[in-house]
């Protein structure tokens, strides 16, 4: 008998937790490398309204920050003018997306999604590229980006479009309670999380009705572009999704004084956040929603009752998962005195083994950081640190490239003994550099770790009940985790973790992944008819 042909196992999910090395992932996504580096240096339009759009102020090179004699490609500069054309453009794509069914948006939204996992390698590549991300980690965003959309669809059919039947009122009256989509919204991201974070504020706009204008960060403007053309593809119609690139700056003062803006999404600084918040809700001619996620000073607290090798793990993945540029890095580890010398050595240990270099390479973990910008604000936090006598742990060192490249590499930094009133325990840095402090008892741990005006992530190792249950009720941060060696404050997934700022990491309290995420691009409308 003839032999049946062998069916290939789908490869397996890769999330943030999990980072396997499955095998049969590579060659698809060298592959890929190899199909973009034969791409590389192209010039790119916008899209306003369907259409292509060349800037008369000219194009801008974005470089890799892998090695910058790398040209990803040349991108418009696109100007205020372009900023007010995208509104006009999505104002109009408003009023076709918002009047056709949900159930019909949900179905294009699931093609979106289909769309992404067919082209998940270019993508991944396209993100390596950019960003400096190593292929587990690029994976990871898409494959998070599908889940979110899936998660959302079934969000929306359980709720029925956020169409509730009330009571009456009064004699004869029929009511429903519907949530109705605001209208145009901006979609600012950032570069750590190129794909998936666009994507999250992006499809709950569009999932809801919105219209939405894609500005991605000048870092990243061909995993922008590569959104923009998955939504198209799927069925978005033109003017309902539009794609714009160039300096914020460019763009800020029509976003936030525009009157037909409908809300701003904005992942990114707490500088810039908060200056788009003060001038979005001065500028307008009343309020309007403001999404933001601002980044964090995230810890983790090791007790004398923890597991250490999973501690130490947890921690080497949450801090340096790519560079230490995700908002929810873990920059701050509190340990018990009593356990706090075999912790260090163990972390010693284990940070040595964290393989840097090109992320192109299957072995690399840590690949760049993004610019030159963020190798000196390294450079000065080593420099701190040595000033005020920390004891320097791992690292501290700037590389000079992989394979003598031209990119920007530093080493995997920890340091100890720092005061607290540090202004390395306080800021933010985002590169990956790790300040370890002792402490007596979890109360003081616990309140060490809310010392900061910051609320993203935290988590807590300890194989005592109590002291977890102490941990959740005491600390102040909206991701929290007991125990995880995959990430001890990294690694939310959508429909698990709800991803949630508190304080100034954010601004509504409904995070990505959370079932009530979608209400932050609606609002209410009562619906009163008597027969």
């Amino acid at each position: 008998m003839p032999r049946k042909p062998s069916r290939s196992k789908p490869a397996r999910k890769i999330t943030y937790v999990t980072l396997f090395a499955d095998e049969s992932l590579n060659p698809k996504y060298e592959a890929a490398l190899k199909k973009l580096g034969g791409e590389l240096g192209r010039s790119y339009p916008m899209y306003i309204g369907g259409k292509e759009v060349r800037s008369g102020a000219g194009e801008f090179e974005h470089r890799s920050p892998i090695d910058t004699s790398i040209v990803v490609g040349k991108f418009q500069v696109g100007t205020r003018d372009h900023a007010k054309a995208s509104i006009e453009a999505a104002k109009k794509g408003f009023a076709v997306w918002s009047s056709k069914p949900w159930q019909e948006r949900v179905r294009v939204l699931e093609r979106y999604a289909r769309l992404i996992d067919a082209r998940k390698f270019d993508i991944a590549a396209a993100i390596t590229y950019e960003v400096g991300k190593n292929r587990l980690e690029a994976l990871a965003e898409c494959w998070e980006a599908v889940d979110a959309v899936k998660y959302y669809a079934g969000v929306m059919r359980k709720e029925k479009g956020y169409s509730i039947k009330m009571g009456p009122g009064g004699p004869g009256e029929h009511n429903l309670d519907v949530l109705k989509p605001h209208g145009v919204w901006p979609i600012i991201s950032p570069f750590n999380f190129p794909f998936m974070l666009a994507n999250g504020m992006a499809m709950g706009a569009l999932i809801t009705g919105n219209s939405v204008i894609l500005k991605p960060t000048s870092e990243a403007p061909l995993t922008g572009l590569m959104l923009y053309r998955l939504y198209v593809d799927a069925g978005v119609p033109p003017g309902a999704v539009n794609y714009v690139t160039g300096p914020g700056g460019n763009f800020e003062d029509e976003f936030v004084a525009n009157p037909d803006v409908d809300g701003i999404a904005f992942t990114g600084s707490r500088d810039v956040g908060m200056r788009l918040f003060r001038r979005f809700h001065t500028e307008q001619p009343y309020p309007k929603p403001v999404l933001l996620e601002m980044g964090s000073k995230n810890p983790t607290i090791v007790t004398a009752k923890a597991d250490i090798p999973k501690a130490v793990e947890g921690t080497v993945r949450a801090a340096f998962g790519y560079g230490g540029q995700k908002c929810s890095a873990t920059s701050r580890v509190y340990v018990q005195k009593e356990v706090r010398d075999k912790f260090l050595a163990a972390l010693k240990d284990r940070v040595a083994r964290v393989a840097v270099g090109d992320p192109r390479d299957k072995q690399t973990f840590m690949g760049p950081i993004i610019n030159a910008k963020a190798v000196e604000t390294f450079r000065k936090a080593v420099d701190d640190a040595r000033q005020e006598g920390a004891q320097f742990v791992a690292g501290g060192q700037v590389l000079g490239g992989a394979k003598e490249k031209a990119g920007f590499y530093v080493s995997p930094t920890v340091v100890a003994g720092l005061p607290e009133s540090s202004r390395l325990i306080r800021q933010e840095l985002f590169v990956p550099f790790v300040v370890v402090n002792e402490y007596s008892n979890v109360d003081e741990a616990i309140e060490c770790a809310n010392a900061t005006e910051y609320g993203l992530t935290a988590g807590i190792f300890s194989k005592d009940p109590k002291e977890v249950r102490k941990f959740f009720d005491g600390i102040r941060f909206g991701v929290t985790y007991a125990n995880r060696s995959g990430g001890s404050t990294t690694g939310a997934w959508p429909g698990a973790q709800s991803f949630t700022g508190w304080k100034a990491s954010g601004v509504t309290g409904r995070g990505v992944g959370s079932p009530f995420y979608l209400l932050n691009f609606l609002r209410d409308q009562s619906q009163t008819n008597v027969a």
